[in-house]
């Protein structure tokens, strides 16, 4: 089972969302927390963005 790591660039272009709201998201616990990679990098985890997006879209149909 292979894990991919998409960095902020990747996460943007998937959501659609700012860099500043996606880290608002993430300090109301709405957006999937980052991982640390070493020093300053931070990366996703690829399955928890593609599960988020998920709930957006089914939340979006509901309505």
């Amino acid at each position: 089972m292979q894990t991919t790591i998409l960095r902020l660039p990747a996460v943007r272009a998937r959501t659609g969302l700012s860099r500043s709201t996606i880290y608002a998201r993430i300090s109301e616990g709405r957006f999937p927390k980052p991982i640390s990679l070493g020093g300053r990098a931070v990366g996703w985890i690829e399955k928890e963005v593609d599960s988020w997006l998920e709930q957006k879209i089914e939340e979006s149909r509901a309505q």
